[in-house]
């Protein structure tokens, strides 16, 4: 079936207003820009099926479930995040480790010592910031003068490495 406008003007028209109205809900302007671009690739594809009455609020309800969408997934990420660093943090602090604990601890944190000297500038600083300062992820973006979403990502592919690399020695 075939929708009686373009679905394309009408898509550019109303673009700026869904990445304001989106940015407002997730904080970001490039994600902001993606979610607005998948909302317009689920819009048209489900206007060659069907026509709607209100196309501009069924085009808004999309971008804002996309919108929710990500703010779960980030808070998921930031929980399995914190929740891996706590547990890090409660092996390394353990009031008696045993000796061979001890010693693996010493050797995994040589481990992510030397990683951390082979990284990205821009990686390093984000994941010292984020760790060791308690930096937010929106701190460390005014920083290093990238997106939010950008410093979440770089501290997590850290955190990733690390653990990659420890469960690998």
């Amino acid at each position: 079936m075939q929708n009686p406008f373009n679905i394309l003007e009408f898509y550019t028209v109303h673009r700026g207003k869904l990445v304001g109205y989106v940015k407002t809900i997730v904080g970001d302007e490039a994600h902001a820009e993606d979610i607005v671009q998948e909302a317009y690739i689920r819009f048209s594809a489900a206007a060659q099926e069907r026509t709607f009455s209100e196309p501009l609020a069924y085009l808004y309800q999309i971008v804002r479930n996309l919108s929710i969408d990500l703010q779960r997934q980030l808070h998921r990420d930031q929980n399995r995040l914190v929740k891996d660093a706590e547990s890090a943090l409660a092996l390394l602090q353990e009031a008696s480790p045993s000796v061979e604990r001890d010693i693996m601890a010493k050797q995994d944190l040589e481990t992510i010592r030397d990683l951390l000297d082979t990284l990205p500038k821009r990686s390093r600083v984000a994941f010292e910031m984020h760790h060791f300062g308690n930096c937010t992820y929106k701190q460390i973006a005014e920083h290093l003068e990238i997106s939010i979403g950008t410093a979440h990502h770089l501290v997590a592919q850290v955190i990733e490495t690390c653990s990659e690399k420890i469960s690998l020695d």
